[in-house]
Formats: C-alpha cells, sequence, structure tokens
C-alpha cells in the first residue's frame, strides 16, 4: 500500500489519478461514479476494510482518520468523497456534478448531505461492529433498515418537485451520485428488497437504475433488472 510520499512520485509520472478504495464501501462507489462521469481515468488500488488495512501504517499516512476512498493527484492526497468530489468538480470541469442553478445546487447538497450524514455514517463497519458486542448481533439489520428507510423517505420529499430524468433535472448531478451506491447498499448488502423501495420510494429507485445505466452502459441488462423488481412495463430511459 502506497504513502504519500508515492503518491508524489506518481506525480512525476503523468499525473496519474490514483484511487484508494474498497469495492463495497458506498462511499468508494460514488467516487468512482464521479470519476466515470466525467471521463477520468485512474489506477485503482484496493484496500480491504475487512482485513484492517485501513489501519495500516502506510495507509494512515494518506489518512489518518483510516477511511475510504483516498484519491492522489500529484502532490494532492484528499480523502473525503465528498470533498475529493468537490475537488473533481473545480479541477476537471467537464462533465459537471453540480447544475448552473443555485436552488437546484442547493437541493444537490441537501440530498448528498442526507446520504452522507443521517443514512450511511449510521450503518458503516465501526458501528455495526460496536451494535453487535454491545447490543446483539440480531439488532444490526433492524437497525440498518430503519435508518435506511427514514432517509429514504426524507430524500423522496426532498427530491419529488425537482426531478426530471434525474434527481434534479436532466443530467447526472451529485444528488445522483450519492443516491445510487446508498441504494445499492440497500438492497444488496442490508436485504431491503427492491420491489418494496419501488413501491414506497418509487422516484429515487428509478434514479438508482438510470445512473447505473449511465456508468455501465448496459440497457439490455437495466430493462432486464427493471422488469424483475418493478414487474412493470415502465421504460427506463
Amino acid at each position: 500500500m502506497a504513502s504519500a510520499s508515492v503518491g508524489e512520485e506518481e506525480h512525476n509520472n503523468n499525473n496519474k489519478l490514483i484511487l484508494y478504495s474498497y469495492w463495497r464501501s458506498s462511499c468508494s462507489f460514488r467516487l468512482r461514479i464521479a470519476l466515470n462521469v466525467k471521463g477520468l481515468k485512474y489506477e485503482y488500488r484496493a484496500v480491504n476494510l475487512l482485513k484492517g488495512e485501513q489501519t495500516h501504517p502506510e495507509f494512515l499516512q494518506l489518512n489518518p482518520i483510516g477511511f475510504v476512498p483516498v484519491l492522489v493527484d500529484g502532490p494532492a492526497v484528499i480523502f473525503d468523497s465528498f470533498a475529493i468530489i468537490m475537488f473533481l468538480e473545480d479541477k476537471y470541469p467537464q462533465h459537471p456534478l453540480l447544475p448552473t442553478d443555485i436552488h437546484k445546487r442547493a437541493i444537490n447538497f441537501q440530498a448528498a448531505s442526507i446520504v452522507s450524514s443521517s443514512i450511511q455514517p449510521l450503518h458503516n463497519l465501526n458501528l455495526l461492529k460496536y451494535i453487535e458486542e454491545k447490543v446483539g448481533p440480531d439488532e444490526k439489520l433492524p437497525w440498518v433498515q430503519g435508518v435506511i428507510r427514514k432517509g429514504f423517505t426524507a430524500l423522496e420529499k426532498l427530491l419529488k418537485e425537482h426531478s426530471g430524468r434525474y434527481a434534479t433535472g436532466d443530467e447526472i448531478f451529485m444528488a445522483d451520485i450519492f443516491l445510487a451506491p446508498q441504494l445499492h447498499s440497500a438492497y444488496k448488502r442490508f436485504n431491503i428488497p427492491m420491489v418494496q423501495i419501488g413501491q414506497v420510494h418509487l422516484l429515487i429507485s428509478l434514479i438508482y437504475f438510470k445512473v447505473l445505466y449511465y456508468c455501465w452502459g448496459k440497457p439490455c441488462r437495466l430493462e432486464k433488472m427493471h422488469d424483475v423488481v418493478f414487474q412493470t412495463s415502465v421504460q427506463v430511459e
């Protein structure tokens, strides 16, 4: 695992972007989407959270708090997905992640904040381990599911008057980038049936599939997933 000094060496090697990430981390997932939307190439360096690699001294040189993701861009070493996305937005203006309309920008910030401060931190690995040890292993899943459902309800109320093809219009912006990984975690990791999410939170569920379509470019797979999940003929653009 590389240190910050190695990151400086990479600056002399075509100024390549380096992303330290964990495959199941929703924070890292949102950053991978942002990089893909902006068309930025990067080197992926895996940090295995289950093996505790985030606590290794060389990683703590990059991020003293020991979380992923971390982005190295030449001499700049940036951690926290929100900060990294804002850095990318300022330095790489292609395919903006924020709308020009001031009100819609604020809606995007609010949606991102709900995910990053009121949902995701309440089901991170450290907290779930604490609940398991102090309360009991059977309490973890109900806790997470309650947190996610509360957050999704707030998001739907926030976005219902502002959505277009995506959360705040007809382009993928920051709100979508934060929403898609959170929905992915709800469905794949925390066993909230997508059909249930679709019935109660149809708007943000559709956003999830649209963002995955945009970033992965697999329309046939998307249509199949949509039909299976929602059992409907509604078309996803």
